[in-house]
Order: structure tokens, then C-alpha cells, then sequence
């Protein structure tokens, strides 16, 4: 299965409680962390919903 790897670019401070739980969904917690995940379509919906918070990364 394809991965895909996502790299927290953006805080959660003064955002709207369901983007920070996608954060945390996502195993982002603190800026600048990488983590692989399954590409899968829940995850590139989770990509796409805090898409100004977050990097994919070659």
C-alpha cells in the first residue's frame, strides 16, 4: 500500500476544535513533526480539510 508523508506546518492555537482534532487524528501534535500515514481516501480528506496547517512531503 502507498504511503504518504505529512508534516505539520501551521498551529493549532485559535483554530476551530474539529481542525485540532484532525491534527491529532493525523498523529500531529507539534509543529515541524513528520509522520507517514496509509494514502488512503479518509486520509486525503483529512489532508484536504486542513490543508493551510499541513504539508505532504515528498
Amino acid at each position: 500500500m502507498a504511503t504518504v508523508k505529512i508534516k505539520q506546518i501551521g498551529s493549532p492555537i485559535r483554530r476551530p476544535e474539529s481542525q485540532r482534532k484532525i491534527l491529532i487524528g493525523l498523529g500531529l501534535n507539534k509543529m515541524h513533526k513528520v509522520v507517514e500515514r496509509q494514502d488512503t481516501p479518509e486520509v486525503r480528506g483529512a489532508i484536504a480539510k486542513i490543508q493551510h496547517l499541513v504539508q505532504v512531503v515528498d
